[in-house]
C-alpha cells in the first residue's frame, strides 16, 4: 500500500517518462457522474480526497486540488498541506493556477475523464499561454494502481412500466424526434441515468446511483446501440425495451464512431466526454452541439412518475420520523450515540419500506461541529458522539421503484442556545419563502434563489452553497438541468420539475443548520407556476423563535405539520405516533 506521497512520485515518473509538465486529475470518471464507483477514484487514489467534486493538477514538483464551497473543511482534513496547496474550484479555477505556473511544456489530459466543453476551453487556453493539451493514450494513475477494486458485475434491472408511466419504444422514439428537429442523424446519449430512462432499466454499478455503466447513440428513428459489458444484460432485455435496441461490448464504442464519417451528430460538449467527442470528429463527422435531448423529457415527470414520487416520500417520512422519535427518546436517557451508530439506525428504519433498493447518497450524520461541514461524512474518521447544548443534523434520502428521496433535518440536542434558535429560524424562514413562491412560467431557480437566502443576508449571513437541485424518479438525486442556486443562466422551471429547497447556515467548528423538503412544480389555476411539497417530517419545534417568526410563517408551519400528521400516523406503531403528536402541534 503506498502513501500519497509515493504515489505521486510514481505518477510523476510516468509523466516524466511521457515528457508530460502536468496532469489533470479530475473527479469524475469516464461517464462524467457525481457519483464514482470504487475502481474509479483515481482523485482520491492520489490525493485522499473523497469528495463527489474536485481537480488536482500534479506538476513535477508541486501539486494543488481544487473544491467548491461544500468542501472547503474537509479538503484540509484530508488532504496533506505539505503534498497540496488548497484553491476554491469557482473562484480560482485550476486552469489559471496552471499557466500561473508553467509558460511552457506538455499538459497531460484522460480525453475520457472530462467533458468535450472542458477539453476545449482548457486547450485555447493553454495554447494562448505556450502550453500544449496531449491527448493520454494511458492514464499515469490506472498504471500505477496495484491494489484497484474490480468493477462491480450486477446484472441490470427491468424496471416495468407501472413505475415508468411509458414504454421504452414510445420514449425513444419521441426523443429521436427530438434529434432531427436539431438536425442532425444521431445523437451520443452518454449520460447514465439519461440511457437509464430511454430503455426503463436500472443498474447497481455506482454506488447510491441505480445505473448501468454504459454508452449509447440514438437514431432519428428511436434505434439505440448501447455499449455496456455484455455480461450485465439481462437476458428478457429485448423484449422489454421493443424493437430497435442493439447492445455492444464497451470496448466497441471507438471503432463505431469511427463509422460516422458522413453523419450529423448531437452532441452535448457538457454531457458528453472529450473522448467520445474526438473519436466523431477525426471519423469526419459533423457535430451539431447542444443539450443532451433526454435531459428536460426526464426531469418533467409523467403523472405516474410524480405519484410515485408522493407514494415513496410518505413511506420515507415515516422512517425518517420513527427515527427521529427514537433519537428523542435516547437523548432523553442519556444515551448520546455516535454517529454512525445514528446513520445505521435511520437506515433500519428505512430498509423495512416497500420497494427500497438502496440509499440515494451516503447519510450525511453529523453531530456538533461536524454539522457545520456541508458534505461531512463520518466513514472518514472516527465518528463523534452527540453532546448535550450541540445541534445534529441528518441528511439522508432513498432510492426507491417508485421514487427517489432526499430530506434533511436538524436537531437540538438538549436545551438549544438562543443563537442556534435564531440562526435555524432564519434557514427556516427562507424554507417556508421559497416553498411558498408563485411564479410565472419562464421563471427559473437563479431568479427565486434570493427567497431562501434574504433573512439570512439581513444579518450578514448566507451559505456556499445551492439552495435547491434536481432530483430524478429511482434515478440521480442530483439532476439537472434544472437548479435553485445564485448562478445563472439556468434552465426554465416546469410543470413536473422536482428541485429541493435547502437553505442551511454553518458556522465552522460550532454547528450547522440546513432545512430541506423536495417540492414538484406545478400550475396553478391563472396559468402561474408553484411548488408542492411532497417531503414530510417534522421539522424540531424547540428551534423555533417565535419572535422571528411572523404570522403567516407560524400558519405554513403548522399547516405543514398537520399535514405530517395526516400523512404519517396510520404508518407509525403507537409510542411513534404519540411522539409524532407533540412533535406537530400547533404553535
Amino acid at each position: 500500500m503506498y502513501s500519497i506521497d509515493e504515489k505521486l512520485a510514481l505518477v510523476r515518473k510516468a509523466m516524466a517518462e511521457e515528457d508530460i509538465q502536468a496532469f489533470f486529475v479530475p473527479t469524475t470518471d469516464e461517464y462524467l457522474g457525481e457519483y464514482v464507483p470504487e475502481h474509479n477514484q483515481r482523485l482520491r487514489w492520489i490525493s485522499g480526497f473523497s469528495g463527489s467534486a474536485g481537480m488536482a493538477i500534479i506538476l513535477a514538483d508541486r501539486a494543488a486540488i481544487f473544491v467548491d464551497g461544500r468542501y472547503t473543511i474537509q479538503v484540509r482534513q484530508q488532504v496533506s498541506a505539505d503534498l497540496y496547496e488548497v484553491h476554491h474550484l469557482i473562484d480560482e479555477p485550476p486552469i489559471d493556477w496552471l499557466v500561473s505556473q508553467l509558460n511552457e511544456g506538455r499538459i497531460g489530459v484522460d480525453s475520457r475523464l472530462h467533458s468535450y466543453k472542458w477539453y476545449r476551453e482548457v486547450s485555447a487556453r493553454c495554447e494562448k499561454a505556450g502550453l500544449a493539451v496531449e491527448e493520454l493514450r494511458r492514464n499515469p494513475i490506472d498504471e500505477n494502481w496495484e491494489d484497484r477494486p474490480q468493477s462491480e458485475g450486477h446484472i441490470a434491472t427491468l424496471l416495468e412500466e407501472k413505475f415508468t408511466g411509458e414504454h421504452s419504444e414510445k420514449k425513444r422514439q419521441r426523443i429521436g424526434k427530438a434529434i432531427r428537429d436539431k438536425g442532425a442523424d444521431v445523437a451520443l446519449i452518454t449520460q447514465l441515468d439519461s440511457i437509464a430512462w430511454l430503455l426503463n432499466i436500472r443498474g447497481n454499478d455506482v454506488p447510491r446511483l441505480p445505473v448501468l455503466l454504459s454508452n449509447s447513440t440514438l437514431a432519428t428513428d428511436g434505434a439505440m446501440t448501447l455499449f455496456t459489458d455484455l455480461g450485465k444484460i439481462p437476458r428478457e432485455l429485448h423484449e422489454h425495451v421493443g424493437d430497435g435496441v442493439t447492445v455492444e461490448s464497451d470496448t466497441e464504442i471507438g471503432s463505431r464512431l469511427s463509422s460516422f464519417s458522413e453523419l450529423k451528430v448531437l452532441c452535448d460538449p457538457e454531457a458528453t466526454n472529450a473522448f467520445t467527442a474526438l473519436r466523431c470528429v477525426e471519423a469526419g463527422a459533423s457535430l451539431v452541439e447542444g443539450q443532451d435531448p433526454v435531459l428536460l423529457p426526464k426531469a418533467q415527470k409523467n403523472s405516474v412518475e410524480l405519484q410515485g414520487m408522493r407514494n415513496c416520500h410518505i413511506r420515507d417520512g415515516s422512517a425518517v420520523t420513527r427515527f427521529l422519535a427514537w433519537l428523542s427518546r435516547e437523548v432523553a436517557e442519556g444515551n448520546l450515540h455516535d454517529e454512525a451508530i445514528l446513520a445505521d439506525k435511520l437506515l433500519s428504519f428505512r430498509n423495512e419500506l416497500e420497494d427500497i433498493r438502496d440509499l440515494s447518497f451516503d447519510t450525511i450524520s453529523a453531530a456538533g461541529s461536524n454539522s457545520a461541514i456541508c458534505h461531512y461524512n463520518h466513514v472518514n474518521g472516527d465518528p463523534a458522539s452527540l453532546t448535550q447544548g450541540s445541534l445534529y443534523l441528518v441528511d439522508s434520502g432513498g432510492q426507491f421503484s417508485d421514487g427517489t428521496t432526499d430530506i434533511t433535518r436538524t436537531v437540538a440536542i438538549g436545551e438549544p442556545s438562543a443563537e442556534q434558535k435564531r440562526m435555524f429560524t432564519l434557514v427556516l424562514k427562507g424554507h417556508i419563502s421559497l416553498s411558498e413562491a408563485i411564479f410565472p412560467k419562464g421563471t427559473s431557480g437563479v431568479q427565486l434563489d434570493v427567497l431562501a437566502r434574504q433573512f439570512l443576508w439581513q444579518v450578514g449571513a448566507d451559505f456556499d452553497h445551492g439552495t435547491g437541485h434536481g432530483v430524478g424518479c429511482f434515478l440521480s438525486v442530483h439532476e439537472g438541468p434544472q437548479r435553485i442556486s445564485k448562478s445563472a443562466p439556468q434552465q426554465s422551471l416546469l410543470p413536473g420539475m422536482v428541485l429541493s429547497n435547502e437553505p442551511g447556515y454553518y458556522q465552522e467548528g460550532d454547528f450547522g443548520i440546513r432545512c430541506e423538503n423536495l417540492m414538484a412544480v406545478r400550475e396553478t389555476e391563472n396559468n402561474m407556476l408553484a411548488f408542492e411539497t411532497i417531503t414530510f417530517a417534522p421539522f424540531d419545534l424547540s428551534l423555533i423563535d417565535l419572535e422571528v417568526m411572523t404570522a403567516g410563517e407560524v400558519a405554513w408551519l403548522n399547516h405543514y405539520h398537520d399535514t405530517v400528521q395526516e400523512k404519517l400516523s396510520p404508518l407509525l406503531g403507537d409510542e411513534d405516533r404519540l411522539w409524532l403528536t407533540g412533535a406537530t402541534a400547533r404553535i
